[in-house]
């Protein structure tokens, strides 16, 4: 079955813009949507023409398979990506997203955490006080 026929519309709802920013290479893959740097092995400069297609084609996953997706973007985009390298590609944002919201909320628990040990601290509750020789005598 040939997807070249395929006709996935354009979202209706996709008039959002976004400001890409180049990567910093931490692994042997390129990911889908970026270029290596001609003057620097270790820069990936985005390609923006295909991060704005990954985010239609995120949109048509509501509504279409992983394999029709990935055969559109790969006949739209500069490059090609199958199935499974554009499930993985959403699962790794959709986790890196999940990780900041766990990060965040536990930077506010450290907060609440150290503004009541401060607290503690103020009033001497748990620290040793010695106990005045007058106070023993009487």
């Amino acid at each position: 079955m040939s997807n070249k026929h395929l006709k996935i519309p354009a979202p209706s709802c996709y008039n959002e813009e976004y400001e890409y920013f180049p990567l910093v290479r931490v692994g042997r893959i390129i990911p889908f949507g970026y270029e290596q740097d001609p003057d620097d092995p270790d820069i990936l400069l985005p390609i923006v023409e295909d991060l704005e297609l990954l985010e239609q084609a995120k949109e048509h996953l509501k509504q279409y398979s992983l394999r029709d997706v990935s055969a559109w973007l790969s006949e739209n985009a500069s490059r090609s990506i199958s199935h499974m390298g554009l499930k993985n590609r959403i699962e790794i944002e959709q986790r890196k997203y999940r990780e900041g919201i766990i990060q965040r909320q536990l930077i506010e628990q450290l907060k609440k955490a150290i503004h009541k040990a401060e607290k503690i601290e103020k009033s001497y509750l748990g620290k040793r006080r010695k106990i005045s020789s007058e106070s023993q005598d009487a």
